[in-house]
């Protein structure tokens, strides 16, 4: 028998580590504007790794560029979503980790969320160079590493009848 924890201060948690996430993300992204708009890029690590200032008025890797009413009615839409799925995931110990990660997709979502309604464009300044990598932030971190673990866990670590028993609990009510 697995361990059941509180749905009460499951949530409690849940809300205070997104607003934690989401404090720490607009803090660098505010940090990003005042040091580095109209600045040269600061060279963290030659070659490799910088900070460089960049508006993006897409999604992730300037996809779906310009589209910000698209956004404005997608991101509420999956916002509600996924807290739909966290509040109603089964209270097991074994399914914590789905909770972290909608937490941290939600916490990404509306960091980028917040930059798209106040300023109509997303501070991007993390720029991997050797790879030419995308521009992008810490919300952006939050999403990619999220759904990383997401594709593990559902590849290696729960089973069938884990999913199923997550599909039941979001499908019917008790």
């Amino acid at each position: 028998m697995y361990y059941k924890y509180n749905k009460t201060i499951s949530m409690i948690f849940s809300v205070g580590l997104i607003a934690v996430l989401i404090v720490l993300d607009q803090l660098t992204k505010l940090l990003a504007v005042k040091n580095l708009m109209n600045q040269d890029d600061i060279i963290l690590i030659p070659g490799i790794l910088q900070f460089h200032y960049l508006e993006n008025t897409g999604a992730a890797f300037s996809l779906l560029e310009g589209k910000q009413s698209l956004f404005a009615v997608a991101t509420p839409v999956l916002l509600f979503i996924m807290a739909y799925i966290l509040f109603e995931m089964p209270r097991q110990k074994k399914f914590v980790y789905l909770d972290y990660i909608i937490v941290f997709l939600f916490a990404g979502a509306i960091g980028n969320y917040i930059d798209r309604v106040t300023n109509n464009y997303v501070v991007d300044f993390i720029y991997f160079s050797l790879i030419n990598f995308p521009v992008f932030n810490v919300a952006d971190c939050y999403v990619t590493v999220a759904v990383i673990v997401l594709l593990v866990l559902v590849l290696f670590y729960y089973k069938d009848e884990d999913l199923e028993e997550i599909k039941q609990s979001l499908l019917l009510k008790k």
